[in-house]
């Protein structure tokens, strides 16, 4: 069996073919092409199957990884969208929870209200109630009125619709009868419903779930089915699959239904590519750090376990998500990172970023701005000629030139000030790893930090050192590890229900009934999806609190019929996991279930084993030596560095830096005080020595 994994970047995009049957990768990397990702999709794929050696009809599978939705996000370049709601509720999205989200500042960014997703103008109201806590009927829907709002919709232009009324949580009916009267009056309009994406409570995270989903509705709609018909268009007839936010894949039918579900298709891979790569090493408690160009993402995984995010931190460009999502936290730190001098006087680095185009001055285009692209260059971190193993030659000069213009602004020497772009970068990215850990109660000494994409290597023992992270792990394939992380995933769906129910009085029959109800939902969501029911697992998860708390935490329920015993099994893990988390637990005070969770995996073909390709010797790997400053107990100096290749070297055999080891996707620095292995299954392995 054939499969491709393709991860579109804002530079590059990333594709790996892997046979399943005889361990065969080959690994190719094309140009994004922003204008519409899909062209560069296909070049790929079709470079990729000749570089193979195969005909794309024997391609099984191609997992995808976009950021169409992403961007349109951040962008804020979506469908014009409507809602319509409760009488009386036309504002909650405009509303929110009058919470502030910087609490001492007077000059806040809101997002739902400076950009809102939907305009004022286009959000309709209709006569319609359900109450609590069955979703009992207290006013029927005015189904004339229904009509009125989306004929109103649609003489305004608006080409996507939220439907979104209070308590659909508990009964759908409402909601599911307003989408098809709008459907019939908007034929080719997207229409979405807020219990179809997040049958939950919080009224204001529900509703902005559904209209984050009409936002990017077409958009990702449109894309999906023009990439699935032009893929068969070059004569693949796989199965297309898409990257999910929960670290699972879906199909093209289930994201063009939910295009919610990818808002950080991009993001995720990463994070599961770094973990596999981990795994092939041994190692279960890892920090992948994925830095590119422009932004570095970081994930956690903690005893092989991804993390996710909480309903209190789950957003995208500041608007809240009520859907799963794998916890990654983004910052503006990468290779074309712009340094320096704020009107306050303050050396800084990013978030600005010289992108592609122009790009750092050392990629010789037209960039006049300094980069960390270009003080790598000028410490001698990047070799000029060396760079994409030897495809692109950068410009020294034009790198020493920008940075020497930033010094004579700071009154510092030229080589003080490249090294001072690195450490300000390097401390950014240091200080984001302990927002994901230290501030969360997790140590990273007791991690390894796996250096991806393509400024990884370069940062990522300097960084573990911030952070005394005893070891960093660079994969075989840095600049691709998001690409090879699509071929280590699952089919994976969600279902959620609300139960508001407290210690002592759990109705465990309705309990039972919810949690096989969801089970059984997904199932019939994976027999259309055409997977054997025996290659399908699920897991039970149940959302906590104490009674009078505001937000819950993730606990897992024993498989089988819950009875007493189980909840007592349920309990007692919500008051360890409640200590882990907030340093305090109350095993005395009750505790309430709010939602009841099921998520199903069905299982796919994915990676091998990996082996080193070959080991070859220290001496036949080593290319010369050069001068690259590093600063040791405090003095910056040039350093005697080997320079590697990386594809020589021997496995099982450490040697020590300051060494530079070169590869066609990536540069790895081995700083001085640091030593470097290749692991049998082929990653690098960097630790710090022990001082005597």
């Amino acid at each position: 069996m054939i499969m491709v994994g393709v991860d579109v970047g804002g530079t590059f995009t990333d594709l790996v073919l892997a046979n399943m049957q005889t361990a065969q990768q080959v690994i190719h990397k094309v140009p994004t092409t922003p204008g519409d990702p899909s062209v560069g999709v296909l070049q790929g794929v079709s470079e990729l199957c000749a570089l193979a050696g195969v005909s794309p009809s024997e391609v099984r599978y191609v997992l995808h990884g976009t950021t169409t939705a992403t961007n349109a996000v951040l962008e804020h370049k979506g469908a014009k969208t409507g809602l319509i709601t409760n009488d009386g509720f036309r504002d909650i999205l405009h509303i929110a929870r009058h919470q502030r989200v910087e609490h001492y500042s007077i000059m806040q960014d809101l997002p739902w209200q400076a950009r809102p997703l939907i305009e004022r103008a286009h959000r309709k109201t209709v006569p319609c109630r359900l109450i609590p806590p069955d979703g009992a009927e207290l006013v029927a829907l005015d189904e004339d009125a229904v009509r009125r709002a989306a004929q109103e919709l649609a003489a305004e232009g608006v080409d996507s619709v939220a439907i979104c009324f209070l308590f659909s949580y508990l009964n759908p009916a409402h909601e599911d009868r307003a989408a098809a009267i709008v459907r019939a009056e908007m034929p080719g309009a997207f229409v979405t419903t807020s219990s179809s994406l997040s049958p939950q409570f919080r009224e204001f995270e529900r509703f902005t779930t559904a209209a984050l989903s009409a936002f990017i509705g077409p958009k990702v709609g449109t894309y999906v089915a023009a990439l699935d018909a032009a893929l068969k268009q070059i004569g693949v007839t796989g199965e297309l699959r898409i990257m999910a936010s929960n670290g699972g894949v879906a199909t093209a039918r289930m994201v063009t239904e939910k295009p919610a579900l990818t808002l950080m298709s991009g993001l995720a891979a990463g994070v599961l590519g770094g973990g596999w790569v981990g795994d092939q090493a041994g190692r279960n408690r890892l920090i992948t750090f994925d830095i590119g160009g422009t932004s570095a993402d970081i994930g956690i995984i903690n005893h092989g376990q991804i993390v996710e995010t909480d309903a209190r931190s789950t957003s995208i460009a500041g608007f809240p998500l009520l859907m799963p999502m794998l916890d990654i936290h983004t910052i503006g730190a990468g290779g074309g990172s712009i340094a320096h001098v704020d009107a306050g006087g303050a050396f800084r680095v990013g978030p600005q970023s010289a992108g592609a185009a122009p790009g750092p001055a050392a990629y010789g285009r037209g960039g006049d701005l300094p980069t960390v692209t270009d003080a790598n260059v000028v410490l001698g971190r990047l070799l000029p000629g060396d760079f994409l193993g030897g495809a692109m030659t950068l410009d020294s000069a034009a790198a020493e030139r920008v940075i020497t213009t930033l010094a004579a602004r700071l009154g510092l020497p030229l080589l003080d000030t490249a090294e001072g772009v690195l450490t300000i970068l390097n401390a950014n990215m240091a200080n984001a790893i302990r927002t994901r850990t230290l501030q969360k109660g997790i140590d990273p000494r007791g991690f390894a930090l796996v250096a991806m994409g393509g400024a990884g290597p370069l940062h990522g023992a300097e960084v573990a050192a911030m952070l005394a992270i005893p070891e960093v792990i660079v994969p075989p394939y840095p600049g691709i590890t998001s690409a090879m992380g699509l071929l280590v995933t699952d089919l994976k769906y969600d279902a959620v229900r609300t139960m508001f129910q407290s210690s002592g009085q759990f109705n465990l029959t309705r309990i039972n009934a919810d949690l096989d109800g969801m089970q059984a939902d997904l199932a019939g969501r994976f027999a259309s999806d055409k997977i054997s029911s025996g290659d399908v697992t699920y897991a039970r998860i149940g959302d906590l609190r104490y009674v009078g708390q505001g937000y819950e935490l993730k606990v897992p329920i024993p498989d089988g019929p819950v009875d007493a015993a189980a909840m007592d099994v349920v309990l007692a893990t919500f008051h360890k996991a409640h200590a882990a988390e907030y340093g305090h637990a109350f095993p005395q005070n009750p505790v309430e279930v709010v939602n009841l969770r099921v998520i199903g995996r069905g299982a796919m073909p994915r990676l091998t084993q990996q082996q080193a390709s070959k080991s070859g010797t220290l001496d036949s790997a080593l290319i010369r030596h050069t001068d690259t400053v590093f600063r040791v107990n405090g003095a910056l100096a040039p350093y005697a560095t080997a320079i590697y290749q990386r594809a020589f070297l021997p496995v099982g055999q450490p040697f020590s830096g300051p060494a530079i080891i070169l590869q066609k996707d990536t540069t790895t620095v081995v700083p001085p005080g640091w030593q470097a292995e290749v692991h049998p299954a082929g990653s690098l392995i960097l630790t710090q020595k022990v001082q005597s």
